[in-house]
């Protein structure tokens, strides 16, 4: 063996050794309690009553024993064994024993059970490399040796595989090895489940992991007398991990830290270890900055340097602060944890005298307070107050109090305390920080647990009842995982046992504990006197007496002077508790002067650490402390004890631990001396105890621990049972119920399940024992035996030699007589030649001899003839024989293939038998969700309904808006007439007032500019109305979808509530389907057929709503897309129109005044637009918040749709596998009715469950509440931004003014434009043209509306082939032989159809929506149709298991009967017992009576003696001795009397018992007897009429072979046929096939031949699905060219529409290019006008030069005027071909569209037609070969269903219960996961529907307030009536307001932001 591998592997040879194994059979060793080594080893010699005779194995000493205390030993075999639970003896002596041997070899890892017992080595063992770690990765349990790492593996694996939590507890007493094992735990996962391979960052995380242990260490780790590094605490490592196993972060939770080992220590042990490696590590700079001195200048060092061998402080100092380092805590961090530890050193160093005269403390030298407060960052004096003189609150005022100098150094000591514990709980919080910083997600744990084992010391305290607290709940945990793991392999045998809930036995001892009211424990109890103000020690100790005195648990003292003050019998033993200082270990009061102080430290850590000051118990809540502090005065609510805390703690752990799967690891100490290879038995079996490892064996000892296969059972203890088995093969399980029957073993000992056979405790050594006996004396009487034949062979030997010894001795005496003698000689020489006339005599001899062989040679040969005719007899009917063999063989095979099949078949019918009723249930939960589906989709198809009114509203709407725009046009036009007349009269004034024409001119100068200015206003504020009021319509569209949404919202919140009223329905329809029989059955059969077909219809209905809604969809974003190139183009118009007019006025700037009022009116003018511009923004803005949370909120219900699909689509599956099991529902019937009693048990159980689902129902609905008051909330946060909104509004009111004064100024330069209508009146002439090439199209159009009609019809022609095509595949699905030869012609159609399908792809993205949902029906039909093959194929073979069932039933029968008369001889012997017992009592009663008068006899004598007075005196001395004898013997013979009558008695009693039960026994077996027999002879007709239609259908069975048979001859010409296109492979099978139908029957060739027919049908089943689904594809391929058309028709609607606005608009133009040609005619007259007039005045004045000079500059502008006039109509002429161009083109591209849908729509409709063709002879076949598979199925079904009744109602009905009890209870886990998981539907439904609200009612705000300004603004354009003078006016007060509104525009503009 390899080094490590010692340490490991136990020496199997000396195990097996059989000289031991004889030593232990012969010597009938047992184990004898032994002071020195616990248990000793000895061989039973004599037995005499209660004592035994013990000879000592190790001595050779005798000693007696009682009986009781003598333990049985193990076989040799057992020796070492690696897990303990299989020993055959479980006793403490076993277990101490198997464990030393183990630790003696170097094997310190031992399996218990459950349990994984460690032995301190005390040295280091090479089992712990990276070797180990890889030879037990992966690894069973069984497969390696005991060891930490296989059950680390067994976690991590079972956590991989399983997805459960896992938890990992390691205890044990200090030194026993718990913190070693921990970290062996974490570096094997640090191995394991490391990622750094891959990932860079990994590394440092399992470097973290394994560097928080050395930290750890350093601050909560000591030296004490047991262990130099024994951890101080406990904790609890959760180490997660991803969905991969990878490590992604840990957590680190501690328990119970000593934090009084701070401040003293016992002697020879250290404080904690992070104060040595600081004064010895820490540097010259550190040190003066820490302020550290020597060791022994410490008071909190009790023991000085005390140094532990081979530990160097300053190296693992420095490893500490590495692990810091690696751990990233920052070195101001590690600076202030290191200030803290000199502190509370320096705190101990803090001295107070008392005062003289008074018994306040006094500080003498404050040189420590200094120092502590310098390393804290606090001041000196308010420090020294705080600690002398606190201030201490006495009602509402604060008074400061002395302190005595033991009340000084007590706060100062629970200060050091305090800290410390503070810094450490820090330090653990920083360490998971650090270690859970990955951002991957942990999805499962690992949780190891280290913390003490229990501890029983002289004296126990507070911390010890705590410790063994936290042990007791651990061990129930445990029992109770002991309990179940029992309980599942009992189960999965089949065991009948009554299960104990072995966790129950430790709670009367935790309630003792932890229990709060009536009667509370002892730590309730402990907190109620912790709030009395006079309470004591003493007080609380009297209060525990007084309440749990009377506990079972719970024992008062002995003895007065007893040292303890109660004690608990815990698990473990009893414990005796001194409740010293408890009231204040659990109040644990701090000095809150101090602690205030240290919250206010300038030192940012300190002040962290003390940042909760108001959680603390503080001095005011402390009484006086004359001595130590004992009493309390508190006020109740103000803090909470160390108790109350460690108790939710402890709550917090043990439920975690509940929801993992727990490993129990037990650590145990071997010594206290910590040697190596030393073991103290006594303090081993004490840990064995206080682990719990004995109540382990104590729990296995209650049930059946021994466990051994069938055949190893067989094998090995057969030899007990020689002739019980009979010859031949036999079931291993038979065969071991017959060897068990001729052991004659009692039945309570042993218990038979599936494949094993269980024992209880002590039976296999007992088998063993006997086994060995036999085998001895088998060897015994073997060795006789051949020593016997040795012997006998040695005689006859001898008796040989002696004979020939005599015979040569004779010859030898007759040699040297005649040796001499001359005659002999002579006679010697002679006697040779005498031999020659003796020749003839021998050739006489050799003849007869050769006539004799001649006889024989005859004789032979005709023996030879003979023979050789036999042997051919033989040889023929050998090869007879070994055809028939062969036939049987095969017979045999397919017997046994069959008998493997019904084996499987069985399994899988128990595993559908135990899943029935689950299924049941869930198969009306289907139905009542598809009810709830079914309503959901009505309420979609009236939403739907609602959506299409809806649309066709709002197209009615935009019919009406577009005739008021027209309306509002025309008025427009007569506006422009009146202001044409206007124009007139202003004229004629103007001719009028020529004096003041110079002033007019300036005045239409400005009005000019005015009306430039103006019409851009005008412009931009016409494209904002656009703008609005296409948001406006797109708000309202959302708005209505988000109405349809909330709408949708609210049908699946009310069906989901429908659902949870459905499901407690269900609960309570549960109990009355239970009593109820067969027609409940059918009926509810009947119902889920019903809604499998609803279902169907509502599946359809809900593909044919989504395409709808696609549909829909896309004719929306057309519709979208219209409009938004209509606005363009509406757009390049305007801008068109805008260019015209800038030209136009552009013409009329004359001078500077001029340009400069236009400048100051431009920047008015973009102010204005700024602030538009702005506000326009700020809404744009809003809006597209508003878009983004509309389609956030729709793309959640897009993914809560689709996650309604998924669901949908895994409930039809599941409901399909119900289906297919539906048939053999009828099984469980009567067992049922049997388990009616255990269901209303479990009924009553689940009505509880459903009271607590109420209780979160209700839950649920508070939070629903609160989530209203949220909405609330948000209301009012609405109202706040509709505040805002309001603001807004009045800014554009503002605007709107604005707006009314610029059109005023807009309809004067409508005079202006009247000239340009002249102009476009030329267009008109081009428009006519374009109506008629409208008209055109038109016509085009209505030729393409009737084509498609046309299309239509014959595609409705189609559907209808379609629909009858279905119907004929429906009937014509089962006669699939003859479509083999359309085939290959259907694979080229489907190829040319794909190819054509791939083209289009493009276009048809709809198609992979049918086609996966037909895919889905695909799937489910081919499930149906193998499940349905499997059925039929396994018909067959319950045929023939049918025979064996009769026969088991016979067999069943003679058992009962057997039963029967063994019950009748037990009860006779009962009788004889009593009878007996009955004689005995009065032969006893005889003896009585005469003993009597004997001593009645004796009396009298001795009176007589007495009385006289003779010699006889002289033997009075004698006579007295002899009546004290007789006395003796009289009163000898009374107890014996009593005895009797005690036993008289009793039996007279069991005799009535007997009797009693006799009767009920006798008339129970007869009512049983007469119940069977009916059975029986029920049965016998039920078979009997069973056996008939089975016949019956046997011989329509074999009809049906027949016309198999004919249907497989056609087959095969069609196979022949096909096989010719097939590839090789199909040749090689065939060749296959060949040869297998040779080798076999031809009825196997017939049965594999219709396989493959079927398989063939199979395949052509999919592939006419396939084609199916390919035409349904080309149905939504030609409803997609439907919908095309119908957009196609859509569009050029919308083009002629576009067209007629084009054309309104040319018009308008036209109409102004009119009025601007007569404005230019007018002015040229004004021109020549100007002209003459100057040319008159030319020589008057030089103001008539000036004149002149105007006017040629005048003349100048017009010509300037006039170009740009010509550019503008240049650009009207260039407008209007492109527009020309655009109708060409839109045409072209008309007519290719029209052109390539027509040839579409002739290419699919072709295609269709053929494949309609080429399918129609498919299906007819098809139809025939459905319904004869249907047939066929109807016929298996009712074989099933017949065969399965019978086989199984008589075989399990009692393990169906048991089965079905476990299938309710999943059943109704798995309802409350429903119940929850519906819930959160519900919870999730409603937070959606209130955002949806919520978003609509943002959106109706906004698109209210949009309609608002809309309206406004429409209303402010109407007011343009008014005259031409009054506008003036307000222009000038329009200008004012301006001014005016700026800073009051500017002032709220930041409100919006």
């Amino acid at each position: 063996m390899a080094d490590p591998n010692k340490y490991l592997y136990a020496d199997r040879n000396l195990i097996n050794n059989p000289l031991a194994q004889a030593d232990w059979a012969s010597k009938k060793l047992v184990w004898v309690p032994s002071e020195r080594l616990g248990f000793e080893a000895g061989s039973l010699k004599e037995e005499r009553g209660d004592e035994c005779l013990i000879e000592l194995a190790d001595s050779g000493k005798k000693i007696r024993v009682n009986k009781d205390d003598i333990q049985k030993m193990n076989p040799p075999k057992f020796s070492k064994v690696e897990d303990m639970a299989e020993l055959t003896c479980l006793n403490e002596a076993s277990v101490l024993h198997n464990l030393k041997e183990r630790y003696y070899s170097g094997l310190i890892y031992t399996y218990s059970g459950l349990f994984c017992v460690v032995i301190n080595p005390y040295k280091n063992l090479p089992i712990y490399s990276e070797e180990i770690v890889d030879m037990y990765k992966g690894k069973k349990k069984h497969e390696m040796p005991p060891h930490i790492y296989a059950i680390t593996d067994i976690s991590y694996r079972s956590m991989m595989q399983d997805r459960e939590d896992q938890s990992i507890l390691c205890t044990g007493e200090s030194g026993a090895g718990k913190t070693e094992n921990t970290k062996k735990v974490i570096q094997y996962l640090a191995h394991v489940a490391s990622s750094h391979k891959t990932k860079k960052d990994q590394g440092e995380l399992e470097k973290q992991l394994l560097q928080a242990n050395p930290i750890l260490e350093a601050f909560g780790n000591a030296k004490t007398v047991k262990n130099d590094n024994s951890s101080r605490f406990g904790k609890f490592i959760r180490i997660n991990f991803d969905v991969n196993g990878y490590i992604v972060g840990a957590n680190i939770e501690t328990y119970l830290l000593e934090k009084s080992r701070a401040i003293r220590q016992a002697r020879e042990e250290r404080t904690f270890h992070i104060f040595y490696y600081l004064l010895t590590g820490a540097g010259d700079k550190l040190r003066a900055e820490l302020l550290l001195e020597n060791y022994n200048n410490y008071r909190f060092l009790s023991n000085g340097n005390v140094t532990i061998p081979g530990q160097q402080d300053k190296d693992l100092f420095a490893e500490t602060m590495d692990a810091m380092r690696i751990m990233s805590i920052p070195e101001d961090e590690q600076i202030g944890m290191l200030k803290v530890v000199a502190s509370v050193l320096q705190l101990g160093n803090m001295s107070f005298k008392k005062e003289r005269h008074t018994d306040q403390a006094s500080m003498p030298d404050n040189t420590a307070a200094q120092k502590v407060c310098h390393l804290m960052g606090m001041n000196v004096t308010d420090f020294t107050r705080a600690i002398l003189s606190p201030r201490i609150k006495v009602g509402r005022d604060y008074v400061q109090k002395a302190q005595t100098q033991e009340q000084a150094e007590f706060a100062v000591e629970a200060l050091a305390k305090a800290t410390y514990e503070r810094m450490f709980r820090w330090l653990v919080m920083r360490i998971n920080k650090a270690l859970d910083k990955t951002k991957r997600q942990g999805a499962s744990f690992i949780g190891i647990l280290d913390i003490a084992g229990f501890e029983i010391f002289e004296l126990n305290s507070f911390e010890q009842l705590c410790i063994n607290y936290t042990n007791e709940k651990l061990q129930q945990l445990f029992n109770h995982t002991m309990f179940i793991l029992e309980q599942e392999e009992y189960q999965r045998e089949g065991i009948e046992w009554s299960f104990i809930d072995f966790g129950l036995d430790l709670q009367p001892c935790i309630e003792l504990i932890e229990k709060p009211a009536s009667p509370p424990g002892i730590l309730a109890l402990l907190d109620e006197e912790c709030w009395f103000p006079k309470a004591t020690d003493k007080s609380f100790v009297e209060k525990v007496l007084q309440e749990q005195g009377t506990h079972p648990k719970f024992f008062k003292p002995k003895k007065l002077m007893d040292e303890a003050d109660f004690c608990i019998i815990h698990y473990a033993g009893k414990v005796d508790y001194k409740a010293d200082e408890w009231l204040m270990k659990n109040m644990d009061p701090l000095n809150d002067n101090v602690a205030s102080l240290l919250n206010q430290s300038t030192d940012k850590f300190v002040s962290e650490l003390w940042k909760d000051v108001d959680r603390i118990v503080g001095l005011d809540k402390v009484s006086g402390m004359p001595e130590m502090p004992g009493a309390f005065k508190t006020r109740k609510g103000m803090f909470r004890t160390v108790g109350q805390l460690y108790k939710e703690q402890l709550s917090k752990l043990m439920a975690t631990l509940r929801n993992t799967n727990p490993n129990f690891v037990r650590c145990i100490i071997p010594n206290h001396e910590k040697k190596a290879g030393k073991l103290d038995p006594h303090l081993v079996l004490d840990q064995l105890r206080c682990n719990g490892v004995l109540e382990g064996i104590r729990i296995c000892r209650q049930g059946f621990p021994n466990r051994i296969v069938f055949q190893e059972f067989r094998q090995r203890y057969e030899i007990l049972t020689p002739n019980a088995i009979p010859k031949g093969f036999m079931d291993g399980k038979q065969a071991c119920v017959l060897m068990i029957k001729s052991l004659e073993l009692d039945p309570n000992l042993y218990r038979i399940g599936q494949s094993k056979v269980f024992f209880r405790a002590g039976v296999l050594a007992h088998l063993e024992e006997e086994r060995d006996m036999k085998i001895t004396d088998i060897i015994i009487s073997f060795q006789a035996w051949c020593r016997g034949y040795l012997a006998r062979r040695a005689f006859s030997k001898r008796q040989q030699q002696l004979t020939a010894m005599k015979v040569i001795q004779r010859n030898c005496a007759a040699y040297l007589k005649l040796r001499n003698w001359q005659w002999w000689r002579l006679f010697t020489k002679v006697k040779p030649l005498l031999q020659v006339s003796r020749q003839e005599e021998e050739m006489q001899a050799k003849d007869d001899e050769l006539t004799k062989v001649k006889e024989k040679q005859m004789y032979t040969q005709l023996q030879l003839q003979e023979l050789e005719d036999q042997h051919q007899q033989l040889n023929a009917e050998k090869m007879a024989l070994q055809e028939q063999l062969q036939a049987e063989t095969e017979l045999c095979g397919e017997a046994e293939e069959m008998r493997a099949r019904l084996a499987a078949r069985k399994q899988e019918l128990e595993e559908i038998l135990h899943d029935l009723e689950a299924r049941v249930e869930e198969e009306e939960e289907r139905a009542s969700h598809l009810i709830s589906e079914k309503k959901k989709m009505q309420q979609n198809i009236s939403d739907l309904e609602q959506q299409l009114d809806e649309e066709e509203g709002a197209r009615q709407k935009l019919q009406l808006e577009k005739v008021t725009t027209e309306a509002k046009l025309k008025k427009f036009e007569e506006d422009v007439m009146v202001l044409d007349d206007q124009n007139a009269k202003l004229n004629k004034e103007k001719k009028l007032m020529e004096e003041r024409v110079s002033e007019f001119t300036t005045n239409l100068a400005e009005e000019e500019e005015k009306s430039k200015s103006l019409q851009k206003l005008k412009t931009k504020h016409e494209a904002m109305i656009t703008d609005l009021e296409d948001r406006l319509r797109r708000e309202e569209k959302q708005r209505q979808e988000l109405e349809k949404n909330r709408r949708k919202l609210e049908g699946d919140f009310t069906d989901i509530h429908d659902q949870i009223a459905e499901l407690q329905a269900q609960v309570a329809e549960l109990r009355a389907q239970l009593a109820k029989k067969e027609e409940e059955l059918q009926a509810a059969l009947a119902r889920i057929e019903e809604e499998a077909a609803q279902k169907n219809m509502a599946q359809k209905k809900i593909r044919e709503m989504d395409a709808q809604i696609s549909e829909l969809q896309d004719d929306l974003e057309i519709e979208r897309q219209s409009r938004a190139k209509a606005e363009k183009h509406r757009r390049d118009l305007g801008e068109e129109l805008e260019a015209l007019k800038t030209e136009l006025e552009d013409t009329l700037d004359s001078t500077a005044a001029q340009q400069e009022l236009r400048t100051k009116r431009e920047t008015e003018v973009a102010h204005l637009k700024r602030t538009l511009e702005d506000e326009a923004r700020v809404h744009e803005q809003q809006m597209a918040d508003m878009r983004q949370k509309h389609s956030q909120g729709f793309d959640e219900l897009n993914e809560q749709l689709e996650q309604a699909k998924r669901n949908k689509v895994s409930m039809e599956k599941a409901k399909q596998a119900l289906e297919s099991e539906r048939n053999e529902l009828t099984i469980e019937l009567q067992s049922l009715m049997q388990c009616k009693g255990d269901s209303e048990h479990r009924r009553k159980k689940a009505e509880v469950q459903v009271q607590e689902l109420n209780l979160k129902f209700s839950e649920s609905e508070r939070q629903r509440l609160e989530l209203s008051e949220r909405a609330t909330k948000m209301q009012s946060e609405l109202e706040n931004v509709n505040g805002l909104l309001n603001d807004v509004e009045s800014k554009s009111i503002k605007a709107t003014k604005d707006h009314s004064t610029l059109e005023s100024q807009f309809q004067d330069v409508q005079e202006v434009l009247q000239e340009e209508t002249r102009q476009k009146l030329s267009m008109t002439t081009r428009l006519r043209q374009l109506e008629d090439d409208q008209n055109s199209l038109r016509e085009q159009l209505e030729e393409e509306e009737e084509a498609k009609r046309n299309v239509e019809k014959q595609l409705q022609m189609a559907q209808a082939q379609l629909s009858e095509f279905k119907k004929k595949l429906e009937q014509d699905s089962t006669y699939l032989e003859s479509t083999e030869e359309g085939k290959k012609r259907l694979q080229r159609d489907l190829e040319s159809t794909c190819q054509r399908l791939e083209e289009k792809s493009s276009a048809f993205d709809k198609m992979d929506k049918t086609r996966t949902r037909l895919q889905q029906e695909l799937d489910d039909m081919l499930v149906d149709q193998d499940h349905l093959r499997q059925i039929v194929s396994n018909l067959e073979k319950k045929q023939k298991k049918f025979d064996q069932m009769l026969a088991e039933e016979k067999n069943i029968s003679a058992r009962y009967a057997e039963e029967r008369d063994r019950a009748e001889a037990e009860a006779r012997e009962k009788e004889t017992r009593a009878l007996s017992l009955t004689r005995e009592l009065e032969s006893l009663i005889d003896l009585k009576e005469d003993l009597d008068r004997n001593n009645k006899m004796l009396r009298a004598e001795m009176e007589d003696l007495v009385s006289s007075k003779d010699d006889v005196g002289k033997n009075v001395h004698e006579l007295e001795k002899s009546k004290r004898a007789m006395e003796q013997q009289l009163e000898e013979m009374k107890t014996q009397l009593e005895e009797l009558e005690d036993e008289l008695q009793a039996t007279e009693d069991a005799k009535l018992r007997l009797e009693v039960n006799m009767q009920a026994m006798k008339a129970q077996y007869e009512r049983d007897l007469a119940g069977r027999d009916e059975m029986g002879e029920e049965k016998k007709r039920s078979l009997v009429k069973q056996v008939r239609e089975m016949e019956m259908e046997l011989e329509d069975e074999r009809k049906q072979r027949s016309a198999a048979v004919a249907s497989r001859k056609k087959l095969e010409l069609d196979l022949k046929e096909r096989e010719a296109g097939i590839d090789m492979a199909n040749k090689n099978r065939e060749e296959a096939l060949k040869h297998l139908k040779k080798l076999q029957g031809q009825m196997k060739e017939l049965m594999r031949e219709l396989d493959e027919t079927r398989l063939s049908k199979e395949d052509l089943l999919a592939q006419s699905k396939e084609t199916e689904k390919k035409l349904k594809s080309m149905e939504a391929d030609m409803l997609q060219m439907h919908e095309e058309l119908a957009a196609a028709e859509r569009v050029k609607r919308q083009t002629q529409q576009e067209r007629d606005e084009l054309q309104d608009e040319i018009n308008n133009q036209a109409a102004k290019n009119a009025q601007v040609i007569e404005e230019r005619r007018r002015l040229e007259a004004r021109i020549a006008q100007l002209e003459e007039e100057v040319e008159e005045e030319q020589c008057n004045t030089e103001l008539i030069n000036d004149r002149l000079k105007k006017a040629m500059l005048q003349t100048e502008q017009m010509t300037v005027e006039l170009a740009a006039e010509r550019s503008s109509s240049q650009r009207v002429e260039g407008a209007r071909s492109q527009l020309e161009r655009q109708n060409k083109d839109l045409k072209l591209k008309l007519q290719e569209f029209e052109g390539t849908m027509k040839t579409k729509y002739k290419a699919n409709i072709t295609a269709l037609e053929a494949k309609i063709a080429q399918l129609e002879e498919q299906l007819d076949f098809e139809t025939r070969e459905r319904q004869s598979a249907s047939k066929l199925v109807r016929r298996t079904e009712k074989k099933l269903k017949e065969v399965v009744l019978q086989v199984e109602d008589e075989r399990r009905n009692t393990e169906q219960c048991k089965d079905q009890a476990d299938k309710l209870n999943s059943r109704m886990k798995q309802l409350k996961r429903q119940l929850e998981e519906a819930e959160e539907e519900a919870q999730r439904a409603n937070a959606n529907r209130r955002k949806l609200q919520r978003e609509l009612e943002d959106v109706t705000e906004s698109a209210d307030s949009m309609n608002r300004e809309v309206t406004s603004l429409k209303s402010k354009l109407r007011r343009v009536d008014i005259p031409f003078t009054m506008r003036r006016i307000v222009t000038r007060t329009g200008v004012e307001s301006d001014d005016e509104a700026e800073p009051k525009s500017e002032t709220p503009e930041p409100k919006p932001e």
